[in-house]
């Protein structure tokens, strides 16, 4: 049974919204009463996302946007303030993920790209977003790090560093803003069924079963899972937690 929330009058943002766990986190957004704003640097994955939601009865609107790009964000942030009049929630979820590589081989245009994304995309999403939070006197931020966040994994140092840097921000900020009425917080999906991990299946970068074997629950997640998670952390039922980093992977970090 999934909980129900009351975000009617509420706006949300969320990065990474054409598909996968932001596709998931922006419909629950907006099955819960609240007004959505998807970003993406797909455009026609973000807009098709956003009109399903619209014929679903739903308000919705499509914004392209290179999260690395800190002028993009700030451009869509004050766009979503100027739609919907404020900006409650968001769910800075938008990352990419390059093959593996032994560091000595990695090349540094990977490190540049992974870090741009993860890292300076929530950087910049948090910041802008905050500016207009710190106006209204509250809003709640969820970051999207990884089961890569809380431990190593290999050939792939460049994305968990990404990750546990994203936990830094995330638990710094946190003590900064809870003074004003904003809570910020962190989840740290493990494997999910996602076009990301289809992508990685087809590549020969991932093997399912060991992520399955891997997870005492003994399955891949589902994207409406994360996306629980995230709506508890957004809603008043988490109002005293801020500054948390919410596994949400199965038991892969408990073992």
């Amino acid at each position: 049974m999934r909980p129900t929330y009351n975000f009617d009058g509420r706006v949300a943002l969320v990065t990474g919204a054409s598909a996968g766990l932001g596709l998931a986190t922006a419909r629950a957004f907006a099955e819960e009463g609240a007004r959505v704003v998807l970003v993406d640097v797909d455009e026609a994955g973000v807009t098709q996302a956003s009109e399903a939601l619209v014929v679903a009865g739903h308000r919705a609107v499509p914004i392209v946007c290179d999260v690395s790009d800190e002028d993009q964000v700030a451009s869509c942030v004050d766009r979503t303030v100027a739609e919907f009049g404020s900006l409650d929630m968001a769910f800075n979820n938008a990352g990419v993920m390059m093959p593996p590589y032994d560091l000595e081989d990695e090349p540094a245009t990977n490190f540049d790209r992974i870090t741009g994304v993860n890292l300076r995309g929530v950087w910049a999403s948090m910041k802008h977003e905050l500016r207009h939070m710190s106006q209204q006197g509250q809003g709640a931020i969820v970051n999207c790090s990884s089961l890569s966040g809380l431990v190593g994994a290999q050939q792939r140092a460049t994305y968990s560093a990404s990750k546990h840097g994203i936990l830094g921000l995330t638990k710094s900020v946190a003590l900064e803003y809870a003074p004003r009425g904003i809570r910020i917080n962190a989840v740290c999906p493990g494997t999910f069924e996602t076009p990301m991990l289809a992508d990685m299946l087809a590549k020969g970068e991932f093997d399912v079963q060991a992520g399955i074997d891997a997870a005492p629950i003994g399955r891949l997640g589902r994207p409406e899972e994360l996306a629980a998670a995230v709506l508890w952390l957004c809603s008043d039922g988490a109002s005293m937690v801020t500054g948390a980093a919410l596994a949400v992977d199965g038991g892969y970090t408990a073992v």
